[in-house]
């Protein structure tokens, strides 16, 4: 009777040992699934946190000016006057334009335009006009330049619709 007992309790303890095998391997494989996705959501918020450099979701137009002057005044050129314009909406992203005026030398200037185009966010120098050319005593000659500095933005997604009812046309008699 104690020995059918024993094997009684020793099958059951073999039973539960695999049950609980069973279970341990299956959380094992719900953790590395869990460690896969959290990793993956890591990787996706670093990447949006890179997009949002590159092409942010507001106009941030401090920020935006803050950069077009420290790249003018690292490249030596001085930044005289800047005024923002009317943002414009597309479909998918919105333009950021910014009338900017500088003074520097030539190469200056273009070292300017060149720093913009190496910067994260994505910045167009547009409708370059150099005026008043002066030589300076050291047969060096500075000018004056004005420009459109257009910055753009991630269009948010409520926004899309709007947007694109404002480029639309209103009825009858609409200007171009």
């Amino acid at each position: 009777m104690f020995y059918v007992y024993l094997l009684q309790s020793l099958a059951d303890a073999k039973q539960r040992y695999t049950g609980l095998t069973n279970e341990l391997a299956k959380a094992q494989e719900s953790k590395e699934a869990y460690q896969r996705d959290l990793d993956e959501k890591t990787r996706r918020e670093q990447l949006s946190l890179q997009q949002k450099k590159i092409l942010p979701d507001d106009p941030e137009m401090p920020a935006f000016l803050q950069v077009l002057q420290n790249t003018a005044t690292i490249s030596g050129a001085e930044l005289t006057s800047w005024a923002p314009a009317d943002e414009i909406p597309q479909e998918f992203y919105a333009r950021v334009p910014m009338k900017l005026t500088l003074k520097g030398k030539f190469h200056q200037i273009a070292k300017f335009v060149y720093s913009v185009g190496q910067l994260d966010r994505i910045i167009n120098i547009e409708n370059i006009q150099l005026k008043n050319p002066v030589t300076t005593d050291g047969d060096e000659v500075v000018v004056e330049v004005e420009c459109l500095a257009t910055a753009f933005r991630a269009v948010k997604l409520g926004e899309a619709t709007s947007a694109a009812n404002k480029r639309r046309p209103g009825g009858g008699g609409g200007g171009h």
